[in-house]
């Protein structure tokens, strides 16, 4: 790869609503399902239960795929997506995704791929780890998921 060429990463997060903790991720470059399904498969395997869940999503093409809807088929957890393609009926998502970007600096460019894992690997921690937050009575979302895993 030519030295000044820019790789453009796209980062696929998995949200527990109730605490805010991002519980899968995947950061891949491309916009193809493989990434998506890495991060419900981490999800799937820190989720202690998987009863009467619902995941929320856009209608992107990724979450509508078989082998996505599959996934949460086999695991009984209901699908949920967006009416239209609006960010207000997404805005936990929204939420969690600015914070990212904003705090954490999650929107610069990265000297390596490499660099961008280890600084999304660093935000989430800190994020689900030792951010408070307001929504959350200030109490970190690890914290909340802790209490109700």
């Amino acid at each position: 790869m030519h030295q000044n060429c820019k790789r453009i990463l796209l980062l696929a997060l998995i949200t527990d609503m109730y605490s805010r903790k991002i519980i899968g991720y995947d950061l891949s470059d491309s916009l193809e399902l493989s990434g998506c399904t890495r991060a419900l498969k981490k999800a799937l395997y820190q989720a202690k239960n998987t009863e009467s869940l619902i995941h929320h999503s856009d209608r992107g093409i990724q979450y509508c795929s078989n082998v996505y809807t599959q996934i949460l088929k086999r695991n009984n957890i209901k699908i949920s997506m967006t009416e239209e393609n609006h960010c207000y009926e997404n805005a936990i998502a929204e939420r969690v995704n600015g914070i990212l970007k904003d705090e954490f600096y999650l929107d610069q460019t990265f000297d390596s791929v490499q660099h961008a894992k280890r600084a999304t690997k660093n935000a989430i921690n800190l994020y689900n780890e030792i951010r408070l937050h307001l929504s959350l009575d200030f109490k970190t979302p690890n914290m909340v998921y802790l209490k109700t895993a």
